[in-house]
Formats: C-alpha cells, sequence, structure tokens
C-alpha cells in the first residue's frame, strides 16, 4: 500500500513500507527519472518480505506517484527527500540499495547520517553524475538551450524526452563527492554491467578508489547493461543483499 510522508520542505513524498522482525532494514533509491515500480524493486521488495527484512521504497518529488512536477525537481530536492524518509520512516541503521542515480543519494545519505547507514548497495552507481556524465555528453546545441532557456527536452531510449534544466545542473555542482576521499567504512557492495553506456566502468571504478571502506566488492558484469535487470542481473541483487543481511 502506497503511503504519502509530507517534508518539512513542503514536498508530499510517496512511500511504500514493510517492517520486518530480522533487525536488518533495506530502504530502495531509485535512479534519475525512475520510480519504485521497478522490477529490481519490486523483486527485492517481496525477497525482503519473504525473509522478514524490513523494507522501504518511496518515490522522489516530481517522480512516480510523489507530488510535484518532474521539470522543477533539482539534486537537492532529491537529497532532502531523502533524508526525510530516512529520518522520518526509518529507525536505527538501514542497508541503502541506490540504483544509478539512487546510489548518488545514498552515498550522500550516507555521508550527512553516518551512524544511520549501516551498508551500502550500489547498482551501476553515478554519483557526480550531471557534471561527469552528462552534461559532457550533450550536444553543443543543447548546452546552449539549457543556459539560455533554462529547458531541453533530451531524446531517451527509455521513453519520452527528458526535461534536463538549469537548475539541474546547478545543484548538481553543489553536491559532488568524486574529487576527494568518500569517508564510509561499513560494508559497500557495487554492481556494475560492462556493457553500460550510460554510467560507464570506468566511473564505477574510480568511486572504488575513493570510498575509504576495506569491506569493499566490486562486481563487473559482463554482458550487463545499464539496468541490470536480467533474471540473474536481479538473483545477483538479492544474493548481495542477502549476505549483507545474514553477514
Amino acid at each position: 500500500m502506497t503511503d504519502h510522508l509530507d517534508t518539512q520542505a513542503g514536498r508530499r513524498i510517496a512511500y511504500r513500507r514493510h517492517t520486518g522482525r530480522s533487525g536488518h532494514d533495506f530502504v530502495w533509491l531509485s535512479g534519475f527519472n525512475s520510480d519504485m515500480q521497478g522490477t529490481k524493486v519490486l523483486r527485492l521488495e517481496d525477497w525482503a518480505r519473504s525473509r522478514g527484512h524490513g523494507f522501504l521504497a518511496f518515490d522522489y518529488s516530481g517522480h512516480g506517484q510523489s507530488y510535484g512536477r518532474f521539470e522543477e525537481g533539482t539534486v537537492t530536492h532529491w537529497h532532502e527527500d531523502t533524508l526525510a524518509v530516512l529520518d522520518g520512516l526509518t529507525e536505527g541503521c538501514q542497508t541503502l540499495v541506490g540504483s544509478s542515480m539512487g546510489a548518488w543519494m545514498a552515498l550522500l545519505a550516507a555521508i550527512a547520517r553516518p551512524e544511520r547507514v549501516g551498508a551500502l548497495v550500489l547498482i551501476a552507481p553515478a554519483p557526480d553524475f550531471t557534471a561527469r556524465l552528462m552534461w559532457p555528453g550533450l550536444a553543443p546545441e543543447a548546452r546552449k538551450e539549457i543556459l539560455e532557456t533554462g529547458l531541453h527536452m533530451q531524446p531517451s531510449d527509455y521513453g519520452e524526452p527528458v526535461p534536463l534544466t538549469r537548475a539541474l545542473f546547478e545543484t548538481g555542482e553543489q553536491h559532488l563527492i568524486m574529487d576527494a576521499p568518500i569517508r564510509f567504512d561499513r560494508p559497500v557492495r557495487i554492481l556494475q554491467g560492462l556493457c553500460d553506456t550510460d554510467v560507464p566502468a570506468e566511473h564505477a571504478r574510480r568511486l572504488v578508489e575513493l570510498i575509504t571502506s576495506d569491506d569493499l566488492v566490486y562486481t563487473l558484469v559482463k554482458g550487463g547493461d545499464h539496468r541490470l535487470s536480467r533474471e540473474r542481473d536481479i538473483t545477483r541483487l538479492i544474493n548481495t543483499c542477502a549476505e549483507l543481511a545474514d553477514g
């Protein structure tokens, strides 16, 4: 069942929450322009319920079932949404499972709330993607349109064109984390597809070098794309989370 959280910032966030009995809780963080109805999150949620683990998934403002317009969202808003959910809907240490941009949100949450994050599972992690991946990949005319008008509709391989705003890139600059060591010393698991054309494997390799944890496992998946939604990819994700829960 979907509920809603009204945040102090005035945004209304849709979420699903299941209270577990195992003492191990997971929070799902979706990617850019994604929501909590994706294949990976639904399968992981089913697994968590079947094992008695707590599970929480939510939609950032402007995404999925949450209120707001996508084009009015920013990196700052989505970071604030993440902290509001973590602070308002969970207790104790959580394992954050972040996909693509969700990995950036998970890392920012781990930095902001180190006592609340017990482990990280990062899938095709895309921290700093606005500056390091998206902006350099835009055509010059698209960059010009963003700078001059504040909006560009970017064609997408996954559906309708995606609104890219000047505010998205400006707020992204305020939350960059890949220019210095990332202080997190609890377990980290990274799953990265070798055939990912959206977030190259080199981006994840750089992240491995920056995270300070000694308990970090980086899994490079041959033939895996950005979504990592094949049956064997989902099985790998579930097994990864099970290993952390049982450890």
